[in-house]
């Protein structure tokens, strides 16, 4: 394959990493190519089993037609993009935590396993003040140090952050209380409650957590991504 077309594969992988589920159009946007060059890497991508193509989902009223087709990476090309590696060893502990201490000792292990990543970002959030939706911009940019090329937005109600990448994904899959851990970290470093509503562990293309919002505070409409795709 020519080294233009890598070059711009890994863009079109990089762009599924940071945004999840996007359409052709938008990919093909964002990236300056045609509708028809877009369309012949997603193809090439599909072909290679890098992506996999679904209808987008909308909520609320839509309007006439069929629902756009949406993009996302398949698990192979997510772990390429930097997905930790012994998945299976570390499945293999909780499934011998889980038979040896029961579900109390899975639990107790997965909240001790996020307490060093809650302190390493309570600390990245020093100066983010007490503004729940300001500490999830800024837990975003302590997230993306992570590894997991995170962003928060305001939306109408209240905001969200969204996490592209997890490196324990598979293992969540099987062990949802490493997710729960996690969800129950941001809940504390943003200072309200907060609705996990996806998660790559359970097959949705980002982890998305919705912050409510905070009864007399004025919406900003602003949107914050700090990306970092090298981990």
């Amino acid at each position: 394959m020519p080294a233009a077309d890598l070059s711009t594969r890994d863009r079109v992988t990089h762009l599924l990493l940071e945004r999840g589920a996007t359409t052709a159009a938008q990919l093909g946007s964002a990236l300056g190519l045609s509708p028809a060059a877009i369309r012949r890497h997603l193809d090439a991508m599909l072909a290679d089993g890098d992506v996999l193509a679904r209808e987008q989902v909308v909520r609320g009223s839509r309007g006439r037609g069929r629902p756009a087709k949406v993009f996302v990476l398949t698990d192979a090309a997510r772990g390429r993009c930097g997905t930790h590696h012994y998945d299976n060893i570390a499945t293999a502990a909780l499934r011998w935590i889980a038979r040896s201490g029961g579900s109390d000792a899975v639990e107790a292990f997965a909240a001790d396993q996020v307490a060093a990543l809650e302190e390493r970002c309570r600390a990245a959030m020093e100066d983010a003040g007490d503004d729940p939706l300001a500490r999830a911009e800024a837990l975003a940019g302590a997230l993306t140090a992570e590894g997991y090329a995170a962003n928060a937005s305001t939306i109408a109600s209240g905001g969200q952050l969204c996490q592209h990448h997890c490196p324990v994904a598979h293992v969540a899959a099987e062990f949802p209380q490493l997710c729960e851990a996690e969800t129950a970290v941001i809940s504390r470093l943003v200072g309200t409650h907060v609705q996990r509503l996806a998660t790559i562990a359970h097959g949705d293309g980002v982890c998305t957590t919705h912050i409510p919002a905070q009864p007399g505070r004025a919406q900003s409409g602003r949107t914050v991504t700090t990306v970092r795709t090298d981990r």
